[in-house]
C-alpha cells in the first residue's frame, strides 16, 4: 500500500506537490534543482502578490541563485551576495522566513534595500525550503511591488511556521498564495515525519543523524520509497 505525503489525496495544484515532494527527497538527488526551478515559475505565475521570484542556494561554499522568473530578481538578489547580507541569506541560513515589509525603509540591509528600490520593488519575504534530511536547501525569494498584498501573504505564510500563529490572512492571498502557504504547511509535515524516523534510527543503531540519514535513504533506495514513505512505514513497524 502506498503511503502518502499529508495533502496528497487532495493536493491543490503543482506548487503544493513541488514543495511537498522536495521536502521528503533525498538532499542530493538529481530532481532537487528542478522542483526549485519549477518552483520559482510557479510562484511568480501563481501567486498574486508575488510580480519577482528567485531560488538562492549554496554551491561550492557561496550563494548562488539557482532559479529564477526575471533579471529583476536575479540583480536584488546579487546585491545580497555583494554584501554577504540580506533577507534571502537570512531565511537560508536561519531556517526562517523573513520578511521586509517596506523595503525602502529598512535600515539593516542597505545593499538589498538600494537594489530593490532601484528595482521598483516594495517589500520581500524570503522563505527557507527543506528537502529530506531536514535541513533547509534554498531560500525561495519573492519580491512585490505591492506591500499590502505581500503583507497579507506574509502573515499566512508565517501561519505554517507559528506554533502560535497570527490571525490568517488566507482569504485575501488568492488561491496561488493559498496553495503556497498549504505546500509549505505540508512539507514542514512531512519533514516531522521524517526526523521521527531518523531518531528511530537513531534509538535502534545507536548511531547519530548523520549516520541514521544515510540509513534512511539506503532504505527508501531499496524499497522505491520516498524518505516520508520509509519513515511512516519505519515508525508504524516500530510502534505497532
Amino acid at each position: 500500500m502506498a503511503i502518502l505525503p499529508p495533502g496528497a489525496q487532495d493536493s491543490p495544484g503543482p506548487l503544493h506537490d513541488r514543495l511537498v515532494g522536495l521536502a521528503g527527497m533525498p538532499d542530493s538527488a538529481a530532481s532537487v534543482e528542478i522542483d526549485l526551478i519549477v518552483i520559482a515559475q510557479l510562484v511568480a505565475s501563481r501567486v498574486k502578490a508575488v510580480d519577482y521570484a528567485s531560488v538562492t542556494s549554496r554551491r561550492g561554499g557561496a550563494y548562488a541563485t539557482v532559479a529564477t522568473s526575471s533579471d529583476v530578481a536575479l540583480a536584488v538578489d546579487a546585491a545580497q551576495y555583494a554584501d554577504d547580507a540580506g533577507p534571502c541569506l537570512e531565511a537560508l541560513d536561519g531556517g526562517y522566513p523573513a520578511a521586509v515589509p517596506d523595503i525602502a525603509t529598512t535600515i539593516t540591509w542597505p545593499g538589498f534595500r538600494d537594489a530593490a528600490v532601484g528595482m521598483g520593488l516594495a517589500s520581500s519575504l524570503s522563505i527557507p525550503l527543506v528537502a529530506g534530511s531536514g535541513r533547509t536547501v534554498a531560500a525561495l525569494n519573492l519580491y512585490s511591488h505591492d506591500p499590502d498584498a505581500m503583507a497579507a501573504l506574509t502573515t499566512s505564510v508565517w501561519s505554517a511556521y507559528d506554533s502560535d500563529p497570527p490571525v490568517n490572512a488566507l482569504d485575501t492571498i488568492g488561491e496561488g498564495g493559498t496553495e503556497l502557504v498549504a505546500g509549505l504547511t505540508a512539507a514542514l509535515e512531512v519533514r516531522a515525519v521524517i526526523q521521527r524516523g531518523l531518531g528511530t534510527i537513531m534509538g535502534i543503531d545507536r548511531c547519530g543523524a548523520d549516520v541514521a540519514y544515510r540509513t534512511l535513504c539506503t532504505l527508501a533506495e531499496a524499497s522505491g520509497d520516498t524518505l516520508f514513505a520509509a519513515s511512516a512505514r519505519l515508525l508504524m513497524d516500530s510502534e505497532g
